[in-house]
Protein backbone atom coordinates (compact mmCIF):
# COMPACT_ATOMS: atom_id res chain seq x y z
CA UNK A 1 0.00 0.00 0.00
CA UNK A 2 1.54 2.85 -1.39
CA UNK A 3 1.11 7.03 0.21
CA UNK A 4 2.22 8.29 -3.12
CA UNK A 5 0.17 10.95 -4.99
CA UNK A 6 -3.76 9.73 -5.71
CA UNK A 7 -4.54 7.84 -9.11
CA UNK A 8 -5.96 10.72 -10.76
CA UNK A 9 -6.97 7.75 -13.66
CA UNK A 10 -9.83 6.80 -10.75
CA UNK A 11 -10.45 10.25 -9.59
CA UNK A 12 -11.47 11.28 -13.65
CA UNK A 13 -13.35 8.18 -13.91
CA UNK A 14 -15.22 8.88 -10.95
CA UNK A 15 -15.88 12.46 -12.20
CA UNK A 16 -17.02 11.75 -15.80
CA UNK A 17 -19.41 9.02 -14.31
CA UNK A 18 -20.83 11.81 -11.61
CA UNK A 19 -20.77 14.40 -14.83
CA UNK A 20 -23.07 11.45 -17.27
CA UNK A 21 -25.26 10.80 -14.03
CA UNK A 22 -26.20 14.46 -13.82
CA UNK A 23 -26.67 14.43 -17.88
CA UNK A 24 -28.79 11.69 -17.74
CA UNK A 25 -30.58 12.92 -14.36
CA UNK A 26 -34.02 14.02 -14.60
CA UNK A 27 -35.71 16.81 -12.15
CA UNK A 28 -39.26 15.01 -10.53
CA UNK A 29 -41.97 17.11 -9.17
CA UNK A 30 -44.15 15.31 -6.48
CA UNK A 31 -46.91 15.93 -5.56
CA UNK A 32 -49.15 14.81 -2.63
CA UNK A 33 -53.01 16.20 -1.40
CA UNK A 34 -54.91 15.36 1.06
CA UNK A 35 -58.97 16.44 -0.05
CA UNK A 36 -61.08 18.02 2.42
CA UNK A 37 -63.40 15.59 4.21
CA UNK A 38 -66.10 17.10 2.37
CA UNK A 39 -65.13 16.78 -1.02
CA UNK A 40 -67.59 14.97 -3.25
CA UNK A 41 -65.87 12.17 -5.62
CA UNK A 42 -67.33 14.31 -8.80
CA UNK A 43 -65.09 17.51 -7.41
CA UNK A 44 -62.17 15.05 -6.69
CA UNK A 45 -62.82 13.38 -10.48
CA UNK A 46 -62.46 16.82 -12.12
CA UNK A 47 -59.39 17.56 -9.91
CA UNK A 48 -57.60 14.64 -11.56
CA UNK A 49 -58.83 15.31 -15.22
CA UNK A 50 -57.55 19.11 -14.57
CA UNK A 51 -54.44 17.87 -13.66
CA UNK A 52 -53.78 15.39 -16.08
CA UNK A 53 -54.82 17.79 -18.85
CA UNK A 54 -51.79 19.41 -17.80
CA UNK A 55 -49.00 17.89 -19.78
CA UNK A 56 -50.99 18.47 -22.78
CA UNK A 57 -50.72 22.28 -21.93
CA UNK A 58 -47.48 22.76 -20.86
CA UNK A 59 -44.87 21.44 -23.14
CA UNK A 60 -41.96 21.65 -20.85
CA UNK A 61 -43.73 18.58 -18.86
CA UNK A 62 -41.66 15.46 -20.15
CA UNK A 63 -42.98 12.57 -18.40
CA UNK A 64 -46.48 12.40 -15.64
CA UNK A 65 -48.05 9.94 -13.67
CA UNK A 66 -50.48 9.81 -10.99
CA UNK A 67 -52.40 7.34 -8.66
CA UNK A 68 -54.23 6.88 -5.52
CA UNK A 69 -52.75 5.75 -2.56
CA UNK A 70 -53.13 1.75 -1.75
CA UNK A 71 -50.06 1.54 1.08
CA UNK A 72 -51.47 -1.08 4.02
CA UNK A 73 -49.06 0.66 5.94
CA UNK A 74 -51.33 3.43 7.30
CA UNK A 75 -48.41 5.91 7.00
CA UNK A 76 -50.24 8.42 4.64
CA UNK A 77 -51.35 10.73 6.70
CA UNK A 78 -54.61 11.44 4.98
CA UNK A 79 -52.54 12.05 1.55
CA UNK A 80 -54.86 9.70 -1.27
CA UNK A 81 -53.45 11.15 -4.25
CA UNK A 82 -49.93 11.58 -5.47
CA UNK A 83 -49.09 13.29 -9.12
CA UNK A 84 -45.12 12.96 -10.10
CA UNK A 85 -44.08 15.10 -13.26
CA UNK A 86 -40.69 14.83 -14.60
CA UNK A 87 -39.10 17.75 -16.29
CA UNK A 88 -35.89 18.39 -17.80
CA UNK A 89 -34.61 20.99 -16.13
CA UNK A 90 -34.67 23.74 -13.51
CA UNK A 91 -35.61 26.29 -16.11
CA UNK A 92 -38.59 24.10 -17.24
CA UNK A 93 -40.12 23.66 -13.82
CA UNK A 94 -39.70 27.58 -13.03
CA UNK A 95 -41.93 28.02 -16.45
CA UNK A 96 -44.07 25.90 -15.40
CA UNK A 97 -44.95 26.53 -11.99
CA UNK A 98 -46.29 30.38 -12.75
CA UNK A 99 -47.52 28.88 -16.12
CA UNK A 100 -51.33 30.22 -16.66
CA UNK A 101 -52.82 26.69 -17.39
CA UNK A 102 -51.38 25.66 -13.63
CA UNK A 103 -52.83 28.76 -12.06
CA UNK A 104 -56.58 27.74 -13.56
CA UNK A 105 -55.88 24.11 -12.13
CA UNK A 106 -55.27 25.20 -8.78
CA UNK A 107 -58.33 27.63 -8.68
CA UNK A 108 -59.96 24.32 -9.65
CA UNK A 109 -57.86 22.05 -7.02
CA UNK A 110 -57.86 24.95 -4.30
CA UNK A 111 -61.68 24.90 -2.62
CA UNK A 112 -61.34 21.32 -2.30
CA UNK A 113 -57.61 20.83 -0.91
CA UNK A 114 -57.22 20.30 3.04
CA UNK A 115 -53.12 19.90 2.58
CA UNK A 116 -50.61 19.34 0.06
CA UNK A 117 -46.77 18.42 0.22
CA UNK A 118 -44.56 19.05 -2.47
CA UNK A 119 -41.10 17.44 -2.64
CA UNK A 120 -38.71 18.05 -6.00
CA UNK A 121 -35.34 15.75 -7.18
CA UNK A 122 -33.09 14.89 -9.78
CA UNK A 123 -32.98 11.86 -10.37
CA UNK A 124 -29.64 9.42 -9.54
Amino acid sequence: MGYGAPNTNNLNKDLNMENSKKQDSVLRHVVLFKFKANTSKEDIEKVEAAFSALPSKIPQIVGYEWGINNSPEGLDKGFTHCFFLTFHSEEDRAIYLPHPDHKAFGAILTPHLEDVTVVDYWTN
